[in-house]
């Protein structure tokens, strides 16, 4: 295949203006050394799904290419185009000193008195550097170098012995109703490691949670009455289902009842909905919708707007891996789309505005077991025979009728955010967030917040260890474990909004650390385009260490938790590890959207050694480190623009503006990444004030891409694709299928005009950094 044509910017292409630095040979003939480097780098670049040949080579494969310039794109590898070489040219110095001029005078007798005077000076100071470095710790290298051991050295603290024993005494505390009782203990934890103002964050929100009574769904044919796991309501409600169908609920639904026909929607897809809309009238009855393929909130927007009344909502076993038998599992979604729903776009702080908002959606939505749809739609079993999966669907000849009782309770309730602070020693203004999540009172008692809470633990064990010592990041780490989670990331967005000016200036990134392990068999990143290349390099490292290394695909996908707000408010760079069972990922996506009972025996069942927690902590710890201490930010502007590009491929229709406007991109951030960060390797340019231009330009890269609307469920960071199998942008694929059954493309045209103003506005920053740089060294001339 073709190779990426990056423009070269060569000695004889720079300004007359920039002919101070050229005037020495020497340093002239380093300048063109260093351009020779970055250029390598750039031209060995290649992209196939960010997989590396081998541990050691760096070199990537080349995709198939395209017409339109739209080359498959891999920015430079090597991790050395920064301020590295700096630190390890140590001799640059003396290789730069010009020798003293030799005097032509000297007699015998001068010599020798200088001869003994320094023989003096040089015995005293071997002695002054030996007692020097006896008092000194000689194992804290100073902020600021890039040491690669140091990293290492941290990280090696971390076994996965003490993640396992922190996360079994997590899980003893959710018992209790008072999740007060679980940020103290966090708290308490984290501030007897060492970690620096570790304070509540609290905020009074409107939680929607399960009435005293489970839901019921009742057949009016025959008058059974079924819970939502399908066990009768005649029967003695089990004791250890008990809490499993009081939480079985939408929260922020409607409430009441619906006697109604049910209607099969399948997924609930558009072109589902236009061809029942034909045969059937829909208004007010009741939808059997499978959750997976699209967002829920975007799949309720649709039914609200057909008309439809209720909703009973399930997943389909045949979604799902064999080993998984959901079949009478019950689970929690929630309609917040996120934050306090009484104080929408802002914090819930004393003297808030409080709306009255009790439910978000016109739509009874009750979750229920795939065992309740079998007895609903008379289908004892959804395998056959051979163990080939049959799909649950209502025939299209019979008719269903059920009465759906949902009841919830609305009350104000305090969601608790545990934030905990090491301080940067050179930019203690620029913050890398690091989040997890733990149980909040009155929602679902699942066990993965004891996972993540044992793994943000263990990473702040080994850094504090470190810290105790005398060293610190360049930048300050933020650790953060939210509440609220459940009902729609309620205790992150008040802290964001609640911050919301200071993060916006000083956030460079957020490392999420949520529900690290839903399965054991594929390590499944995610992270933003700036950052994909700094997970290839930690996750090949890693995959050398343990001698093997299996395919990882690293996309920037739609994702559950609280990274929410820091991707779709602020455009901050994310990145995400955790384990996924192979088979899932193959499913449809977005079942991850309700919420199950997962108990502690079934994570310890998937990692009983927890090794998989350790790796999980290791990676997140490497990439955290990186970000906090670099001089330069890790991250890369080549690779937004082959984002953006690669989500324009394909046979799409009017985007021939959107093409041109992301060759101009692409142009532009070429010519940053190689003209901006090569100057970053001369000593020259080691000015402060110049790196904190660089990282400033760097840290924003993707807020241009943030729309000001976007479909119910998606992102409005448009660089996130909805699933893996697309890779497209999301607001454009949904006005594709909007647009298709109607005679006017307004929508189209509107998505259109949002993701152009994006390009273009991301093409005219990268343009101005670089204009504001060439400012800098035209200044100096």
């Amino acid at each position: 295949g073709k190779k990426m044509a990056y423009q070269k910017v060569n000695a004889d292409q720079r300004p007359s203006g920039h002919s101070e630095y050229l005037d020495n040979d020497d340093l002239q003939a380093t300048a063109l050394d260093l351009e020779w480097d970055m250029e390598k780098e750039l031209e060995e670049s290649g992209f196939d799904q960010f997989q590396l040949d081998s541990a050691e080579n760096q070199n990537l494969g080349h995709s198939e290419t395209i017409d339109l310039n739209l080359d498959s794109i891999q920015p430079a590898t090597s991790p050395k185009g920064r301020f590295q070489r700096l630190q390890e040219e140590s001799d640059y110095i003396t290789h730069y000193t010009r020798s003293a001029p030799k005097s032509n005078r000297c007699n015998f007798c001068h010599l020798l008195k200088i001869l003994c005077i320094a023989t003096i000076l040089f015995i005293f100071g071997i002695l002054i550097g030996y007692y020097v470095h006896t008092n000194c710790p000689s194992d804290t290298p100073s902020s600021g170098t890039v040491d690669p051991q140091l990293y290492q050295e941290i990280l090696k603290t971390i076994q996965a012995e003490d993640i396992k024993k922190s996360f079994r005494n997590l899980v003893q505390l959710y018992k209790s109703e008072d999740d007060m009782e679980i940020s103290k203990k966090i708290k308490t934890q984290w501030t007897s490691l060492g970690l620096e103002d570790v304070q509540f964050v609290n905020y009074s929100v409107l939680l929607n949670l399960p009435d005293p009574s489970p839901s019921t769904v009742t057949l009016s044919s025959s008058g059974q009455c079924f819970h939502p796991n399908g066990q009768p309501c005649s029967e003695e409600v089990r004791k250890d289902s008990s809490q499993d169908l009081l939480y079985s609920y939408a929260a922020y639904s409607a409430k009441g009842i619906l006697k109604a026909e049910v209607i099969d929607v399948s997924y609930g897809m558009a072109d589902d909905l236009k061809r029942i809309r034909k045969i059937k009238n829909v208004t007010n009855q009741i939808a059997l919708l499978k959750l997976g393929k699209l967002p829920l909130l975007y799949k309720l927007s649709l039914l609200e707007k057909a008309g439809f009344g209720g909703v009973l909502l399930y997943i389909d076993p045949c979604d799902l891996p064999k080993t998984v038998n959901p079949s009478h599992d019950t689970f929690m979604v929630s309609l917040n789309p996120g934050g306090d729903p009484s104080t929408p776009g802002y914090p819930s702080v004393d003297g808030s505005f409080r709306q009255s908002r009790s439910n978000l959606t016109s739509l009874l939505v009750q979750p229920i077991s795939a065992s309740l749809v079998a007895k609903l739609i008379s289908s004892p079993k959804a395998r056959t025979k051979n163990d080939a999966c049959s799909p649950l669907a209502l025939p299209n000849n019979e008719v269903r009728v059920v009465s759906m009782q949902v009841q919830t309770v609305t009350k104000l309730k305090t969601v608790t955010n545990v934030v905990g602070y090491v301080m940067g020693l050179t930019s203690p203004d620029r913050y890398v967030i690091v989040g997890s999540h733990h149980h909040t009172a009155h929602s679902y008692n699942g066990q993965e917040w004891a996972s993540s809470t044992a793994i943000i633990t263990a990473f702040i064990r080994a850094l504090m260890s470190k810290v105790k010592r005398g060293w610190r990041p360049d930048r300050t780490i933020v650790f953060c474990s939210w509440g609220g989670t459940a009902f729609g990331n309620i205790g992150s967005y008040e802290w964001g909004e609640d911050f919301k000016k200071v993060l916006q200036k000083n956030v460079v990134a957020y490392i999420s650390i949520h529900s690290p392990l839903r399965g054991n068999s594929s390590l499944h990143p995610v992270a933003s385009p700036s950052l994909q290349q700094l997970v290839v390099e930690k996750n090949n490292f890693n995959c050398t260490r343990r001698a093997q290394c299996p395919e990882t695909n690293i996309s920037s996908i739609q994702i559950q938790g609280d990274a929410d707000y820091f991707i779709n408010h602020l455009g901050v760079p994310i990145v995400q590890f955790a384990y996924e069972d192979i088979k899932a990922l193959e499913g449809p996506s977005f079942l991850s959207e309700a919420l199950f009972s997962t108990r502690a025996t079934k994570i310890e069942e998937m990692d009983p050694s927890f090794n998989l927690h350790e790796t999980i902590t290791k990676l997140s710890g490497e990439v955290i480190l990186q970000i906090a201490n670099e001089p330069v930010l890790p991250f890369n502007a080549i690779d937004i623009a082959l984002e953006v590009q690669n989500n324009l491929k394909g046979d799409q229709p009017n985007t021939h503006q959107l093409l041109a406007m992301a060759s101009r991109l692409r142009e532009s951030a070429e010519l940053f990444q190689s003209d901006e960060m090569r100057p970053a390797n001369d000593p020259k340019e080691r000015a402060s004030n110049r790196i904190r231009m660089l990282n400033d330009i760097l840290q924003d890269m993707e807020k241009s891409f943030l729309v000001k609307q976007a479909p119910p469920g998606f992102y409005r960071n448009i660089l996130y694709h909805l699933d893996e199998k697309t890779s497209r942008f999301s607001i454009l694929v949904e006005a594709w299928e909007h647009c298709k059954p109607l005679a006017s493309n307004e929508t189209l045209q509107e998505a259109l005009s949002e993701v152009l103003n994006s390009i273009n506005s991301a093409q005219v920053y990268f343009k101005a950094g670089l204009d504001v740089f060439r400012s800098v060294l035209d200044g100096k001339n």
